[in-house]
């Protein structure tokens, strides 16, 4: 179309000498186009009437001294803000984070709701059929705007303020150790502003 183009701008180049520029110019490579995510539907946040009916979850990034990489996957009780689980590896797909609320599911129970944001590992299509297959409804909140899920927001500021920014560690085994340890005094001991003062465990 382009040799076309120009032959009709009276230009005399053939079809290979146009091929040649168009290349060196980089407009034969493809136009990369943003996934576009659905609308969402903006929920309020509002506290749950009781526990295990809405789940939050969440992805953190740190790394180890050796500058390993690793990611956390965190999730909590809306009701409560009860810690559910901090899972920590190098790599957390969409599959692993599956088996990690199957593990709750068959401790707790299945919830109504988990929400989350637009990461892929939330959005891919294995979490949406696993979801309908548990009659679970995902929610996702608008891009950008990491306050509609304020819950997990402040919990993830205090596993940060408290464990990956106050200690080094050499080995992930460590941080999964001390996410543990720091999680069940997090949960069981710990008072609570959103809770009145108290832990968790005791509403």
């Amino acid at each position: 179309m382009m040799h076309h183009h120009l032959r009709n701008l009276n230009r005399t180049w053939n079809h290979k000498r146009v091929y040649r520029i168009y290349t060196q110019m980089g407009l034969n490579l493809r136009r990369k186009y943003k996934k576009r995510l659905p609308a969402r539907v903006i929920e309020p946040l509002v506290q749950p009437s009781a526990a295990n009916l809405t789940w939050s979850m969440d992805f953190m990034q740190d790394g180890l001294a050796n500058g390993v990489q690793f990611r956390s996957l965190n999730i909590i009780d809306d009701y409560n803000r009860e810690a559910l689980a901090i899972t920590l590896d190098t790599s957390l797909s969409s599959k692993r984070v599956i088996r990690e609320l199957d593990q709750l599911i068959a401790w707790r129970g299945a919830p109504e709701k988990i929400r989350g944001d637009n990461g892929p590992e939330f959005i891919a299509q294995t979490m949406s059929d696993w979801a309908d297959s548990r009659n679970i409804d995902l929610k996702f909140i608008e891009k950008g705007k990491p306050y509609q899920n304020g819950y997990m927001e402040r919990f993830n500021r205090s596993f940060r303020e408290e464990v990956l920014d106050a200690y080094w560690f050499t080995r992930l085994k460590e941080a999964q150790v001390m996410a543990h340890a720091w999680m069940w005094i997090y949960n069981n001991e710990r008072p609570h502003q959103s809770t009145n003062h108290w832990a968790t465990k005791h509403r």
